[in-house]
């Protein structure tokens, strides 16, 4: 195996490249500007799928199967781009709704509850084997590093000379979507099934992995990473109880649009963020060639007919 660093490529080499391997590529202008303006390696995960596959050898080749069109991949990676937006659009709303929850069941208790770890879960207060830290020290640990780079903000600084340090349906204002989900882990069961009862759940626990989960989304969107076939590695737990979810791959993220869609229908039930779903998976650019399908976002036929996509 060879420890030297690829060579550098120009923009018509790289073309150059995939008609080697032949990619169809009918536009050379075209084809050059989505590669200056997106990149070779981030195109390569939705081109992935057009490599001929090796029987033998059970992998990819380098070759393209045939009638792969580099139109194709645009197309691939626009409507990627439509579905991050979406993702975003759907895990912004959650999270806000999730920081009132939190602010208003803890607040009305202790306004500085997220600061008093009796207020929250033993096991999230309890130190580790061998002394090491708490996941509740740890995740205080990260809420200071929030509170540092936002104390210029007015309300921040208002707070914190105010009352010299920011009630809880303050603080929620600076959290990010980890650092609040983390939070939510990390409150007293009771509290949980508060908040998760209103979507149906009543464990304690089913929540919190849909929190996790809608992080991991919510992160690979933002760095525009590729979403609609990715692998989500905080994977949720869904009840039996919701009996059209539960078959679902809980590795893909077709799962994660239902489980955001059930979401929304409590918070923001008149939203058209479902229509907009529906309709862009109508436009799934599937290619001639059959290279790629929705069966690799976890898709499954008749999905259009459960009572959440009603």
């Amino acid at each position: 195996m060879s420890n030297g660093v690829k060579e550098w490529k120009s923009i018509d080499e790289q073309i150059g490249i995939l008609l080697s391997r032949g990619m169809v590529i009918d536009s050379h202008d075209e084809a050059k500007h989505f590669l200056l303006r997106v990149g070779y390696y981030r195109l390569s995960g939705y081109w992935y799928l057009f490599r001929s596959f090796d029987e033998e050898t059970k992998r990819r080749t380098n070759n393209f199967i045939s009638g792969s069109c580099f139109s194709d991949i645009t197309a691939l990676y626009n409507f990627d781009r439509k579905l991050r937006l979406l993702a975003l659009d759907a895990i912004e709303r959650i999270e806000l709704a999730v920081q009132v929850d939190i602010a208003h069941l803890l607040g009305r208790r202790a306004p500085f509850a997220h600061h008093s770890a009796a207020e929250l879960h033993g096991k999230f207060s309890r130190a580790g084997r061998g002394g090491k830290s708490s996941r509740y020290d740890n995740w205080h640990e990260s809420y200071e590093r929030l509170l540092h780079f936002n104390r210029k903000k007015p309300f921040v600084k208002h707070n914190i000379e105010s009352y010299g340090r920011l009630p809880i349906w303050v603080a929620v204002e600076i959290m990010d979507f980890g650092t609040m989900s983390k939070l939510f882990a990390g409150m007293k069961h009771k509290d949980k099934q508060n908040i998760e009862s209103q979507f149906g759940l009543f464990n304690g626990t089913d929540f919190e992995t849909w929190l996790r989960s809608f992080n991991f989304i919510r992160n690979t969107a933002a760095h525009h990473g590729r979403l609609w076939n990715c692998n989500v590695l905080e994977i949720a737990s869904v009840p039996s109880t919701k009996v059209k979810l539960s078959p679902l791959k809980n590795s893909k993220p077709f799962l994660y649009f239902c489980l955001m869609q059930h979401v929304l229908s409590v918070i923001c039930p008149q939203s058209t963020w479902k229509e907009e779903f529906i309709a862009l998976m109508g436009d799934f650019p599937t290619p001639a060639n059959g290279a790629v399908c929705l069966d690799a976002m976890g898709v499954v036929k008749g999905w259009r007919d459960w009572p959440i996509w009603k």
